[in-house]
């Protein structure tokens, strides 16, 4: 009965080049950083008054981002007074989530931040 490794009867060990050995590790832990993708977060910016051909046009920029697996962070800009229509620029970030479902779910509810509302979204599994 041949057993290997640390089970075996009397012990067996194998003499071998560890720096080969370093460098098979090494060369298997590039491959798999290669073949990984990291998430970026991408930025999709528009204002609350944005005008229907420009919003598709911020839709079809994100549903990109989306399919090359990247998540969105979705930036409505206030000016000047425009920061009294908060409600405005809700109904428009959850109007773009809607839009996106079938690939994103969202990450982060509309939030205000000093003079913008972010929203981020993720791809689906």
């Amino acid at each position: 009965m041949l057993v290997s490794g640390e089970k075996a009867d009397p012990p067996v060990c194998r003499i071998m080049d560890y720096g080969k050995y370093k460098f098979e590790q090494e060369k298997r832990a590039r491959e798999a950083r290669k073949k990984q993708h990291n998430a970026e977060v991408k930025e999709v910016k528009m204002r609350y008054k944005i005008e229907k051909h420009d919003y598709n046009v911020c839709v079809t920029r994100a549903e990109r981002f989306l399919k090359a697996g990247d998540k969105v962070k979705a930036t409505v800009i206030f000016k000047g007074r425009e920061i009294q229509h908060k409600d405005l620029a809700e109904v428009l970030l959850k109007q773009l989530s809607t839009d996106l479902d079938p690939l994103a779910e969202v990450q982060q509810y509309p939030k205000q931040e000093g003079k913008n509302m972010i929203m981020i979204l993720s791809p689906k599994k």
